[in-house]
Parts: structure tokens; sequence; C-alpha cells
């Protein structure tokens, strides 16, 4: 039997998209894709405590908390952006930050693809404007800090050296007991609608 002459660079999707890494359109994405998949996707690569991972999901939840409190201005555009900032984790997964390094451009060549596809899917700049995206890194910091130090075993001396010493927001604002994976699924679409039905008042649901 012939074989093709590239290796599939697609994967289907629990909506019946068939989704394709190399060259991702806005159309083939769906946020229940995204979802299902970040509420399955585990931080830390699993390695925290609790009954259930940390997702992805239940983490991109608490950076969009954490974000709004910092700073004066948050629209709902910045909200979406925080929501998805990483969403292409959801077909890709999370890889942890040492591999990155070892890995190099091609894995964050195909991230940033992804990620402009899903911004377009939903009505926003392709590209991460650099103010947003300072603050967006600046709530995804503080809640590895505390995810490292609540739930991945980190010392609090090795997390402020990897992600510096959190300001303005403490453990017991954020909900850091990790969720079953419907929950976050459930949860993580509720807060995209929420932030939609803000976005757009008359036009409805996408």
């Amino acid at each position: 039997m012939a074989r093709s002459a590239q290796p599939r660079a697609w994967q289907r999707m629990l909506s019946g998209r068939r989704l394709d890494l190399l060259d991702p359109v806005p159309i083939d994405i769906e946020i229940t894709d995204i979802a299902h998949g970040l509420a399955r996707v585990a931080r830390w690569n699993g390695q925290t405590h609790g009954d259930h991972a940390l997702s992805v999901a239940q983490h991109s939840l608490m950076v969009e908390a954490i974000c709004a409190r910092l700073g004066q201005r948050y629209d709902n555009d910045l909200a979406l952006l925080t929501l998805l900032h990483d969403a292409p984790e959801y077909v890709i997964g999370d890889m942890i930050s040492p591999f990155k390094s070892i890995v190099g451009g091609g894995y964050k060549a195909v991230e940033a693809r992804l990620s402009a596809a899903i911004h377009l899917r939903f009505g926003l700049p392709a590209e991460t404007p650099a103010t947003s995206k300072t603050r967006i890194k600046r709530a995804d910091r503080i809640a590895a800090y505390f995810e490292a130090t609540t739930l991945a075993g980190f010392t609090v001396s090795e997390a402020r050296a990897f992600f510096g010493q959190p300001r303005g927001v403490t453990s017991d604002m954020l909900e850091l007991d990790p969720w079953p994976a419907r929950e976050a699924e459930a949860r993580f679409l509720d807060r995209f609608k929420a932030i939609e039905s803000a976005r757009r008042p008359v036009s409805g649901e996408r």
C-alpha cells in the first residue's frame, strides 16, 4: 500500500472539524473543542496534588480573574484574549517551559499560527497587542507562582526565583483546588459565553 508523501498534520475534533496544525484556519476552530481539550490538558505535566489534575482550562480562568485585578482598564476584548491565552494547548498540549527551551522555535511557530487562527475566529487581533501581552504575562506568572507553591511542590524561594513575588493577589483570592474535567470545561464555556455576550450584546451567540 502506497503511503502519503507528507505525514498527517491535522487532528479531527469531537465537533467534526479537522484542524490542520501547519495551516490552521479560523473556520475549523470551535470553542467547544477548545474548552473540552483544555479541561483535559494537565498543567505541570500532572505533577500536582489533589484528586484531579490542574487543567489548563482552570488555569486560564484563574489567569483571567487575576488579570482583571491588575490595573484600571479591563475591557471585554482583553478579557477574551486572557481567557484564550493558552488556547493552542487544546491541540498541542501544555509543554513545560524546560522542554520548550529544548525543542526551540518549531514549537513556538506552530503555537503562534494556532493562536492567530483562534484570535481571528473570535474577532480578536491575530497578535496580542504588546500592552495586553505584558499584563496577561504578569497575571500568568502570578497564577504560576501560586500553583507552584500550593500544588506542585515548589518552595516559596524557588517560586520567587522563577515567577517573581506576586503583588496585589493572594492565594485566598483564587480557586486552586483542581476541578474535575467536566466542571472545568463547563466553567470555561460559561465564562467565554459571558464575555462574548458583553462583547456582542446585539448579535447574540456566534
